[in-house]
């Protein structure tokens, strides 16, 4: 009986963004889509499956990152080049990539993102400030209404990766940043009132990008995280633990 329940493994629920990359890999597998197609648009792509566009932009990026897509400004995104079989592969462990070890992916954002903050403080535009502080604007709006601010919380963090002007960052922080949001605000993991205590936190690392301050940036941010990072580190002692027993 007990060798029967330890086979025993917990569902896994596919997100958006999977179900979208799934979609794509079976054009893909079934030939529909060959190597050096071109994707429809991001807007014709969104209708069809239903979603809103940031979901097929997250699947995209995903999928660019780990060089299954390219996309060319002038032309638009295609398949690459790889074998089929390849492709399959690398499809399967980019979901799986988003599942396997919560607790290893909350302590890669943590890092990554005291990296990005600091070099965000030291790369910022005027420009960026604008574009970070509207993301800040609109989160604190839809807490102070009591309404879901998941997207504008994803936001805030992904414009400061794109103020580190590094294009591998920001695309590893896109990757990592949405479902790991998504999974802690709907798992309740940090506890009621989360979204509030985010507030100020969000306008401490803010006042430190506007001061171009890079230790503030990354003490400021290594505050706003430490709630979940600690939920990481017991995760990883009770792994250890059990690993030893």
């Amino acid at each position: 009986m007990s060798s029967f329940i330890e086979n025993i493994k917990a569902i896994q629920v596919e997100s958006t963004v999977d179900k979208i990359i799934s979609q794509l890999k079976q054009l893909i597998v079934s030939g529909q889509l060959k190597p050096g197609d071109r994707l429809p648009a991001e807007r014709v792509l969104a209708e069809k499956f239903g979603v809103g566009r940031s979901y097929v932009r997250e699947a995209i990026l995903r999928l660019e990152f780990y060089g299954l897509l390219r996309t060319s400004p002038q032309s638009g995104t295609y398949v690459s080049g790889l074998s089929i079989k390849v492709l399959d592969n690398l499809i399967t462990d980019i979901i799986k990539f988003n599942k396997d070890d919560f607790n290893a992916l909350i302590e890669a954002r943590y890092y990554l993102e005291l990296d990005s903050v600091k070099l965000a403080a030291e790369r910022r535009t005027d420009e960026d400030l604008k574009i970070i502080e509207t993301a800040l604007t609109d989160y604190e709006n839809k807490i102070n209404e009591g309404l879901p601010a998941v997207e504008e919380d994803m936001l805030f963090h992904m414009q400061i990766a794109k103020a580190t002007k590094n294009t591998i960052i920001e695309s590893m922080i896109f990757i990592l940043i949405p479902d790991l949001i998504r999974n802690i605000v709907e798992s309740k993991i940090c506890g009621d009132g989360r979204g509030q205590r985010a507030i100020p936190e969000h306008r401490n690392i803010f006042e430190a990008l506007v001061n171009k301050d890079i230790d503030a940036a990354e003490n400021a941010m290594a505050g706003h995280l430490d709630e979940i990072f600690q939920v990481s580190r017991a995760g990883f002692e009770a792994k250890r633990l059990i690993d030893e027993s």
